[in-house]
């Protein structure tokens, strides 16, 4: 899976950032893919990519501002000119719901496909469908903010191709079998145990993706660990006091959380439209005294996972 990032700036727009939209993309599953956030605008981001609406079957919304929202109705509307698109599922902060049918029901807005919305009052599971879970997690602004952390149930290990062929397995279903842990009996039999061809159990990929936040416990523990946690750096080091003023983080705050959880790599985005490119750079190289595998995110980065 990869992270495709698709806006990056805080608060409004730039000549070169839009604002906050990630999308947490499956190749491997025909592109499908999950939004996290809806800035203005991300519908015009998406068309810019390879991703199509269609593929859309989960967004997050982290809070409930604009920067982060306002972009969710024309997705939802054009969503229904894909031709089998099916179902969405949409998870956000209470107030979502009422946003949402306030919208659809002033521009008279018709969906011709079945729309769920969950609201999430309070820490815990937002839902788990076998292959992941994602735990929701309210962090600390100046509106109701979650973060999401997505994590990959174990999967099961490789076969072992050489043992097989020696005890003369044919390639096909009872590959299958064995990798979901099922012993098979061969024709002359033999019984091949599941224990003796498949290695053992890979751990799953963690994912952390934070709304807008001061620094604060809850989101170094919902990165505990993450193979990936991308931190919101909307001000450079030095303003932590202005930082908490408005409910947010700044580079070096980011790169403490990211150390504090033991997570492996570090992207911060809603970054604000005062710092160059330059000064990006500058400050990701002061913040990498705390956390040395820290990196900026701009529009249209790709992230393997």
């Amino acid at each position: 899976m990869k992270l495709l990032f698709l806006g990056t700036s805080a608060g409004r727009p730039t000549a070169r950032r839009n604002v906050s939209s990630i999308a947490l993309v499956f190749p491997e599953d025909q592109n499908r893919f999950w939004l996290f956030d809806a800035g203005e605008g991300t519908q015009h981001q998406l068309l810019k990519s390879k991703l199509k609406l269609g593929k859309l079957n989960r967004i997050f919304i982290t809070h409930m501002h604009g920067d982060h929202l306002y972009g969710l109705p024309g997705i939802l509307s054009s969503r229904t000119y894909y031709e089998g698109a099916d179902k969405l599922e949409l998870y956000g902060p209470p107030g979502l719901r009422a946003y949402v049918e306030s919208v659809l029901l002033y521009s008279e807005a018709h969906l011709n496909y079945e729309l769920g919305i969950h609201e999430i009052d309070g820490d815990g599971e937002a839902f788990d469908d076998g292959r992941f879970r994602i735990e929701a997690g309210e962090l600390t602004h100046r509106v109701r903010s979650f973060g999401y952390r997505i994590e990959e149930h174990p999967r099961s290990g490789q076969l072992d191709l050489a043992y097989l062929t020696s005890r003369g397995v044919p390639p096909g279903p009872l590959y299958g079998k064995l990798k979901r842990g099922e012993d098979i009996v061969l024709q002359d039999g033999s019984v091949i145990r599941a224990s003796m061809a498949v290695g053992p159990c890979v751990n799953g990929r963690i994912v952390t993706i934070l709304g807008d936040t001061v620094k604060c416990e809850r989101a170094a523990t919902l990165a505990q660990h993450a193979d990936v946690l991308v931190h919101e750096a909307t001000f450079g080091i030095g303003l932590e006091e202005k930082a908490a003023l408005y409910g947010h983080s700044t580079f070096l705050q980011a790169a403490e959380t990211a150390a504090q959880a033991g997570a492996k790599r570090l992207i911060v985005s809603h970054i604000s439209a005062r710092y160059a490119d330059e000064d990006v750079e500058a400050l990701i190289g002061q913040a990498g005294a705390i956390f040395p595998n820290i990196e900026a995110a701009y529009d249209f980065k790709e992230v393997c996972i």
